[in-house]
Order: structure tokens, then C-alpha cells, then sequence
């Protein structure tokens, strides 16, 4: 979970660059910012895919309501070959750290 309501967690990850003063869009040298391929506010952003090495995977973010914050579920859809157990458990951590680590962080959490 986020603290903020899910129009502010939506608004960040629409726009990771919206508010200088909290950065939370911290990428590695592997890594390329996402392009925003669908989004309904408040519930639902698609990104492209971080990794130039899968540029057909897709990330959707699921965003409800929870107590004053937002439950957020990620989900990442590949096409062609799947990633091994080593690629993919990297790919979590990511998504993980990016979220509920860096994003979770710029809210003063």
C-alpha cells in the first residue's frame, strides 16, 4: 500500500517527473524511462517496458482504494520468450524497489 489516495499515486506514475522536489524515478544503466502506453485515472497506468533487452513487456498498475491510501497491484506481461527465474526475480525486485521503496519514499513514508 501508498499512503496517498489513488489520483495521487496515478498523477506519479503517469508522470514520474512531475514534482522535482521528489524524485522518484531512479533508473540503472540497463534501465530506460517508460513511455505511458494506457491510462484511466484513477485506477489504471500501462508502462512500456524498462529494459530495452524486453522492449515488448508491458507493466500494468492496478490502483484502489485503500483506508486513505492505495493498494497497488502491478502486474508484468511479457510476449516471446519468457525470462528465466534469475531475469524475472530481478525484474520484481525492481518493480519492487521502484515502487514501495523510491516511490513509497517521495511521499515521506
Amino acid at each position: 500500500m501508498l499512503p496517498p489516495p489513488p489520483k495521487a499515486v496515478w498523477a506519479s506514475l503517469v508522470n514520474p517527473h512531475l514534482d522535482p522536489a521528489r524524485p522518484w524515478l531512479d533508473l540503472l544503466d540497463d534501465e530506460v524511462a517508460p513511455e505511458i502506453v494506457e491510462a484511466v485515472e484513477p485506477g489504471l497506468v500501462v508502462w512500456s517496458s524498462l529494459w530495452p533487452d524486453r522492449p515488448d513487456d508491458r507493466i500494468r498498475f492496478d490502483l484502489e482504494p485503500d483506508g486513505g491510501g492505495t493498494a497497488v497491484r502491478w502486474t508484468l506481461f511479457t510476449q516471446g520468450a519468457a525470462p528465466g527465474e534469475s531475469k524475472l526475480g530481478h525484474l520484481r525486485f525492481r518493480l519492487n524497489k521502484l515502487l514501495y521503496g523510491d516511490l513509497r519514499y517521495s511521499y515521506g513514508q
